[in-house]
């Protein structure tokens, strides 16, 4: 992981950490679109750093993905405040992921 990219767990999902924007990429490390995703997560932290970007590791977190609903990887989800606002599935392209965090600022 980068400095602009946190690794989250189960347990940072539920508290404050969640204030303001912040996209969380549900991965694991034998996938590879998450692979392809995870530098283009990389690049928007550094462009952005009025939003929290985080990784959160399936495998080692599997509470969370059944919590949250998640039955594919890549799993980006968007949380402002706390609350899910938005959420991709799948390697994405970079300007999908950034019109995402822009609608909402």
């Amino acid at each position: 992981m980068s400095e602009h990219v946190k690794v989250y767990t189960s347990e940072d999902l539920k508290g404050e950490k969640l204030n303001g924007l912040t996209l969380v990429d549900f991965w694991a490390t034998w996938c590879g679109p998450c692979r392809m995703v995870a530098p283009i997560v990389e690049e928007l932290a550094a462009e952005t750093p009025d939003v929290t970007f985080a990784k959160v590791d399936v495998d080692e977190n599997p509470d969370v993905a059944m919590g949250l609903g998640i039955t594919s990887i890549p799993t980006l989800m968007l949380f402002k405040d706390g609350k899910l606002v938005d959420r991709l599935i799948g390697a994405r392209p970079k300007q999908d992921i950034k019109q995402m965090i822009d609608a909402h600022r």
